[in-house]
């Protein structure tokens, strides 16, 4: 009599929609079997395994994906700080050109046409 954390496995897992050809027949199988009452020892114990292999692909597939996004992630950032400070520096150029070009406005006043 299986328990009920492995219904609640295969039901789980049931949820997921599995492409792979050995874990969909593993899952029919097994569903199927719990739903008989037929499942035995050696059915369960690969069942088990599959469901491990399966997933466990997925998950280092997902772990390899967020290392990529982490990292793509941090390029982004460090380049909006790079663009942050050359804004800041563009800001104090126009500031500072500006001020000079006031101060030669206030010079051609007083000079005679």
């Amino acid at each position: 009599m299986p328990d009920d954390r492995f219904s609640a496995l295969v039901e789980r897992v049931g949820a997921f929609h599995i492409t792979d050809r050995t874990m969909r027949q593993a899952q029919d199988a097994v569903a199927q079997a719990l739903k008989d009452g037929t499942l035995d020892e050696r059915q369960r114990v690969t069942y088990l395994d599959a469901v491990r292999r399966y997933f466990g692909g997925f998950e280092r597939e997902a772990r390899a994906q967020l290392r990529d996004v982490d990292r793509r992630l941090e390029q982004a950032n460090q380049v909006l700080f790079n663009l942050t400070a050359e804004r800041g520096v563009a800001t104090k150029r126009i500031e500072a050109t500006r001020a000079v070009l006031a101060q030669l406005d206030t010079i051609e006043e007083r000079l005679p046409l």
